[in-house]
């Protein structure tokens, strides 16, 4: 550690918002699509799931899209601490940057996990079931806060 101490994180600017939609959420998924690069692949892979949920449930695709993301999003997460040599779980709050790139990754993760069909349809589908309140992604954001509640005994470990 250097004697000054660290250096303040330099926070990064949100990319751009998406020309489709005109939304910096949507970006930032595209973003994290991204596949080697190719950002035009991720654009048309979230660009065609966004289509098919729109044809699927007659809604907005963009409302759909971040009902998803806000039912997805983590509240609490657990963090490991190391207090007189034995490692404890304390829960934490999330801040909402992070909550909302925690659920994105925990649906592209669930998307990416099915096999099959098409990256855009595995996508939709997985947006569809965590606008629902259901799926894999729904599934680890419970598991998320289940952990927390069960370690809130450790929450004065907090700093």
């Amino acid at each position: 550690m250097p004697r000054k101490g660290l250096k303040p994180r330099e926070r990064r600017a949100a990319p751009p918002p998406d020309f489709k939609y005109n939304s910096v959420l949507v970006s930032r998924m595209v973003n994290r699509i991204n596949f080697q690069g190719k950002k035009l692949v991720g654009e048309r892979i979230l660009y065609g799931a966004l289509d098919i949920i729109a044809e699927k449930t007659k809604e907005d695709a963009l409302m759909v899209f971040t009902k998803a993301i806000e039912n997805v999003r983590p509240l609490l997460e657990v963090k490991a601490r190391r207090v007189g040599g034995a490692n404890y779980q304390v829960p934490i709050e999330v801040r909402p940057q992070r909550s909302a790139t925690l659920a994105m990754r925990w649906i592209l993760g669930a998307a990416r996990d099915r096999k099959g069909r098409p990256m855009a349809e595995h996508l939709a589908e997985e947006l569809l079931l965590a606008y629902k309140k259901e799926g894999a992604a729904f599934k680890k954001r419970e598991d998320t806060h289940r952990m927390a509640e069960a370690n809130r005994a450790f929450a004065h470990y907090r700093w």
